[in-house]
């Protein structure tokens, strides 16, 4: 930022903005205490304020001492920038928490491109700085009065919304962060019904495998067409981006995603969401190692021993099976019934369909043994980690295979012949929200 006075006496301001970038607190309060006008004046170029200064490098003391002097955190530079916004471009999340608890206005829009802060946090990948002022803004009254749903979801002067801004810069944990919040993930920069870029387009240019899979997993359209008429696939295609192309081919097996219906379950504690969400992480892993091993490269399957078959029955017999798949141990249990059944039953039973913005939510799954609508969902406290770690030895997948060709379905879930078939295809409907990129090739990342 310039460090030249706009009016007044040019060696004394700039004696003070040299205090507020280089954290020099005792010289600044003695400037102060010479000229206490000081604060109000701004550099000639950026006309940016010592508390700008202070915000963008970091200072969280000096800006302490300049709040209080001076109450005024929504001060604007040359481009209508106020200090928050300047705190959330460089990162600096102590700034930003401290200019937040000062009362810092949240829904201040730039001149240049018509950002907020939120914009700025998710452009440039900040993401402490994003979930701070996230969190501040339910609380914020400004974001009440204006909506918190509408404040995630606030687009720039070109239509584009903090969830665009983090796909085209290729800003992954920034895009779980805001679609976690509220996100519309195929929203469209397009304004008065015209087509626009949706995130998925901007992470298909930029080449990004981490930001495509979390895209995909909370219910992209692969098939939804840009300004140009043109769907991600293309658009993957012609940059060379061969693995995201691969994802994003319309052709391909169709991603798993995150159920709707779970959104609505009431009290889905941590413990029961987290084997929800390896489930559906592990589907989707097998469906991108199909597609790379079909498209990229070919993968040679590992020989299974057939070694301490009948050493592991005993230890198979001590775990309780899923009386769906017959197949994995059962984690999740159904509160009010009491029902079991494993994660990767649990997020099938679930995801029978997409989630669809525009249509009203489907009804709340139901159990396949009662029949009872599904309330609350907690983690089976008959299966210990030990249980979970032994299910996956590979003398206890072979035990299980012998098992399988043995046992019989359950008669409870002859009801419902289209969940089978579901349960099923688990593996080829993902879309691997949060497989390490090093697994496969990516040109850009």
């Amino acid at each position: 930022m310039g460090q030249a006075s706009s009016c007044g006496h040019p060696s004394i301001e700039q004696d003070f903005f040299a205090a507020a970038q280089y954290n020099e607190l005792e010289e600044a309060k003695i400037i102060l205490r010479r000229d206490p006008g000081v604060i109000r004046r701004t550099t000639v170029y950026d006309r940016a304020s010592a508390l700008h200064i202070a915000a963008a490098n970091g200072h969280d003391e000096m800006l302490s001492m300049l709040l209080e002097r001076w109450g005024k955190p929504d001060a604007l530079n040359r481009h209508k920038q106020t200090p928050l916004m300047a705190a959330a471009m460089r990162g600096k999340i102590a700034c930003v928490e401290k200019l937040l608890r000062a009362g810092a206005n949240i829904l201040m829009f730039d001149s240049g491109h018509g950002r907020t802060c939120l914009h700025y946090a998710a452009y440039h990948g900040h993401s402490d700085c994003l979930q701070a002022i996230l969190q501040a803004a339910h609380s914020n009254p400004v974001a009440e009065s204006w909506g918190f749903a509408r404040f995630v979801n606030v687009r720039d002067a070109k239509g584009a919304t903090p969830l665009h801004l983090a796909a085209k810069q290729g800003r992954a944990s920034c895009i779980r962060i805001l679609l976690d919040e509220g996100a519309l993930v195929c929203s469209s920069t397009g304004d008065h019904g015209y087509p626009g870029n949706t995130p998925l387009h901007l992470a298909a240019r930029v080449g990004c495998l981490d930001c495509t899979r979390e895209l995909l997993s909370r219910g992209a359209d692969r098939l939804q067409t840009d300004s140009s008429g043109q769907i991600p696939y293309v658009i993957a295609l012609k940059r060379k981006h061969i693995a995201c192309a691969a994802l994003l081919n319309p052709t391909s097996a169709e991603p798993v995603v995150w159920p709707s219906q779970l959104k609505f379950i009431s009290e889905l504690n941590p413990e029961t969401k987290f084997l929800l969400e390896k489930a559906l992480v592990e589907a989707n892993r097998k469906r991108e190692k199909k597609i790379m091993k079909k498209i990229l490269y070919s993968l040679s399957s590992p020989n299974c021993s057939e070694d301490g078959i009948d050493d592991s029955t005993s230890e198979a017999s001590e775990i309780e099976l899923c009386c769906i798949c017959f197949d994995k141990a059962c984690t999740i249990e159904v509160r009010d019934c009491g029902h079991q059944m494993c994660a990767d039953c649990t997020l099938a039973l679930c995801c029978h369909s997409k989630p669809n913005s525009a249509t009203a939510c489907p009804p709340a799954p139901v159990c396949p043994f009662c029949r009872s609508n599904i309330a609350q969902l907690v983690v089976a406290e008959s299966n210990t980690q030990e249980n979970l770690d032994k299910e996956s030895s590979p003398r206890l997948k072979s035990a299980r295979h012998n098992w399988n060709l043995r046992g019989e379905g359950s008669s409870s879930f002859k009801g419902l012949p289209s969940a089978m078939g579901s349960f099923g295809n688990m593996s080829s409907r993902g879309s691997g929200s949060i497989v390490n990129s090093s697994d496969f090739i990516d040109n850009k990342s």
